[in-house]
């Protein structure tokens, strides 16, 4: 039988390993030299975290404040709202093509501005190229190049995508690189699942020395069914704003509308977020077990009524188990 060895495939792959190998530099320990609130936004993709810190960091802007709006979600969509759906070239991307073109990367190539807030993506590898979680480590090695711990604002919103349990996402709990996380949820399962492990981590972190706590739940798309405010009271944490399942707010956001506005409809409900998340203090959490999430809902939503049934060696391979006896010799103990 012959077999073709393709060289290209291996060379590639000899690559990838070689990369998964570095082990990423120590994030810097620094003091900022102006006092920033650097805050790390979760919640479970789709949840509405990019439609929520676009919002949030326009408010806050407009209120005086220089926001930095940073995504660290592979999509790379946090800042397409802020920009009316223009994407925003990433960091990971600018700093592969600058250094094949033997070119240093500045900070005009990676940040861009509208009405006073500042934006990046960090961005990540393509499909099944790499690990999005070593983007997010790369990304901020190089955001460190770039002054990361000088830069002068008042707040930096990191947005992190919650569902993936990963080293890179958890980077700014882990190595203490915020003073405290804002979770994104609603009143389904899934995204208090999500919010529920992140607590976890927190908590995990703080029992091993950290220092980050987690301010708050925003509520998004609330239809007033209140799993998610039930959520928040078990874990300990207080509830930042209740955006409601409105369909103005569903259209605007389609559409690439900023609403956080002063002067507009919702412009109250994102000043009093800006307030909120300024002044919100690092809750230590209390985590819920499985069953306790479950607790929220109702048993017709969770199937808390199923019960286990354990499968059988005939379930499994369609026929009788036939025991047969043992060659075995077992010789006595002198």
């Amino acid at each position: 039988m012959n077999v073709r060895i393709d060289k290209t495939a291996l060379a590639g792959a000899a690559l990838l390993r070689a990369e998964a190998a570095i082990e990423p530099d120590p994030v810097s320990t620094a003091p900022a030299k102006k006092e920033t609130q650097i805050i790390a936004i979760y919640g479970k993709g789709g949840i509405g975290k990019s439609f929520t810190l676009a919002n949030l960091s326009y408010m806050m802007a407009q209120q005086g404040k220089k926001v930095l709006l940073i995504g660290c979600d592979p999509k790379s969509d946090t800042t397409s709202l802020l920009f009316g759906g223009k994407a925003c070239p990433t960091i990971i991307e600018t700093s592969t093509r600058k250094k094949l073109a033997g070119e240093q990367v500045a900070i005009g190539d990676v940040c861009f501005k509208r009405d006073g807030v500042y934006a990046m993506e960090l961005g990540g590898p393509e499909v099944g190229r790499g690990c999005g979680g070593r983007g997010v480590i790369h990304g901020f090695e190089l955001l460190e190049k770039l002054g990361f711990h000088e830069w002068g604002f008042d707040f930096v919103l990191l947005d992190f995508l919650g569902d993936v349990v990963c080293g890179g996402f958890g980077l700014p709990i882990a190595r203490d690189m915020c003073q405290k996380v804002i979770v994104v949820g609603s009143n389904d399962l899934q995204s208090l699942y999500v919010a529920n492990n992140v607590c976890s981590a927190v908590e995990y972190f703080r029992k091993m020395g950290g220092n980050v706590g987690v301010g708050g739940l925003v509520i998004n798309k609330d239809d007033g069914t209140g799993e998610a405010q039930a959520f928040a009271q078990a874990a300990g944490i207080p509830v930042l704003a209740s955006i409601p399942a409105d369909d103005d707010i569903r259209k605007k956001s389609a559409n690439y509308e900023i609403i956080g506005k002063p002067d507009g409809r919702w412009g109250d409900l994102f000043a009093e977020l800006s307030a909120n998340v300024a002044e919100a203090a690092p809750h230590r959490p209390t985590p819920l077990t499985q069953d306790g999430l479950l607790g929220l809902f109702s048993s017709e939503t969770t199937g808390r009524d199923v019960v286990l049934v354990p499968a059988t060696f005939e379930d499994m391979c369609g026929t009788a188990q036939v025991t047969k006896p043992s060659l075995e010799v077992v010789y006595d103990e002198v």
